[in-house]
């Protein structure tokens, strides 16, 4: 099939380069020429692992391109997929001004019987009023659909390629057919494709994302429990998750979720659900949750480091919001190492990937050119972001380059007993406080 993609943000980039890998042919369409001229060459605008060599084999065999010329990508094509950003409000409502320009633009040049396909996480009920809207407008020869993304960031191109499902939003049988040839590469591996309507598509979309938000917030809040208790939150973890009602996944306790997805989506979910009468008081408390969390995760830094951080200079490994990402949006670090600079601490910090994003958020920090750097002559060290190179980090070693020897771990990358024996001080989350009697030799 031949597709065109509006936007070369994250979903959009994403999808274009798998969809090519799948066999279709894929022109990614942006208005900003100097990103585009970046992409033809092969360039990531963003950090995913794998997304550059994928990018470039498929630009190779030819099915990948990118235009900032609307029209002419249109030509041909068998449907188009808009992707492109819904952030926020204040109120918490999703903006979606970017996608009603792009539905404008796209009514004034799709072919005739197109199929425009919305890819943007977007509030339950709009894919309806998108489709009245082109109805109204004349052009109701294009049919709207609904195909949500689900994707993680640092596991994008596996959660494309091999998917948990695929959920398409469609109602005439032209769509539906025109979607399962979309997708049969996949359908073909054994990944279940999922028909429904559009408001059943948006739903499952918000939904998922509030129910694993929810399964953060309540292991964050059971690892408060245990703490207090004596109780070991991985031990808890663990044996919960081997129920298969439960299961395993989004149970690791840490400072908080961030990214693009669970701020945006939970709060467009309750702001949606308030506005239709139906509020959804248990979402609404994981936001509040969530963000509390990230006020008390700089509390227990200011408590390890003996009530006061004033003077102090910390080490804080990892700003993204979560390892395999550059993705700072909404991150914990966010929160935490502002505070933590209003209370008199030095802050200099390392990350593997996020650093050149995190620089125009965070003022005042040292910026590290590594680990070992970050951490030479700091009173301690605050791991933030479960990156694998922290959690391979030689504990002697950064027992020997502390001032102190205190690790603040917000993200429960060691066992307490491996950092006792290196000699260090182990703070982290929902198990005891390991303190040693003298730092490593």
């Amino acid at each position: 099939m031949q597709l065109a993609i509006i936007g070369t943000g994250y979903v959009g980039l994403i999808s274009g380069v798998c969809l090519s890998e799948l066999g279709h042919r894929i022109v990614c369409i942006d208005n900003a020429i100097g990103k585009v001229g970046q992409l033809q060459l092969g360039e990531m605008p963003i950090y995913e692992p794998g997304l550059k060599e994928l990018c470039a084999k498929n630009l190779a065999a030819g099915r990948l391109s990118f235009t900032a010329d609307l029209a002419a990508a249109l030509q041909g094509c068998d449907m188009v997929m808009v992707a492109v950003g819904t952030p926020s409000t204040p109120s918490g409502e999703a903006d979606l001004g970017y996608i009603d320009r792009a539905v404008d633009q796209l009514m004034k040049v799709m072919p005739k019987d197109g199929l425009m396909v919305i890819k943007s996480t977007v509030p339950i009920g709009t894919n309806r009023a998108i489709a009245q809207r082109i109805k109204a407008s004349g052009r109701g020869d294009i049919e709207v659909v609904s195909n949500p993304e689900f994707l993680r960031e640092g596991k994008a191109i596996c959660d494309f390629l091999e998917p948990d499902r695929v959920i398409v939003g469609a109602e005439s049988a032209h769509a539906k057919a025109a979607m399962e040839r979309l997708y049969q590469p996949l359908v073909e591996r054994g990944y279940p494709l999922l028909l429904t309507g559009l408001e059943t598509a948006e739903t499952i979309k918000y939904a998922a994302n509030a129910f694993l938000a929810t399964k953060v917030a309540f292991i964050n809040q059971i690892a408060d429990v245990c703490e207090a208790s004596g109780a070991d939150v991985e031990e808890v973890s663990y044996a919960i998750g081997l129920d298969k009602r439960i299961g395993s996944g989004f149970l690791k306790p840490g400072p908080g979720y961030g990214g693009s997805c669970f701020p945006k989506d939970t709060r467009a979910l309750a702001w949606t659900a308030r506005r239709i009468g139906r509020p959804i008081g248990i979402v609404e408390s994981v936001i509040e949750e969530n963000e509390v969390r990230k006020q008390q995760m700089a509390d227990k830094v200011i408590e390890a480091c003996g009530g006061s951080v004033e003077g102090l200079k910390i080490a804080v490994l990892g700003v993204a919001f979560k390892g395999g990402t550059d993705d700072t949006r909404e991150s914990p670090a966010l929160v935490i190492v502002p505070r933590l600079q209003k209370l008199g601490a030095r802050i200099v910090a390392y990350d593997p990937a996020a650093m050149e994003m995190a620089s125009t958020q965070l003022r005042g920090v040292n910026w590290a050119r590594d680990c070992m750097s970050a951490l030479n002559g700091a009173d301690a060290a605050l791991i933030l972001t479960e990156w694998e190179d922290f959690a391979q980090l030689d504990l002697h070693k950064v027992a020997a380059a502390l001032r102190h020897p205190l690790l603040i771990d917000l993200r429960n990358l060691f066992a307490p007993d491996s950092v006792a024996e290196a000699g260090l001080d182990y703070v982290s989350i929902g198990r005891t406080t390991v303190r040693t009697a003298a730092p490593a030799d």
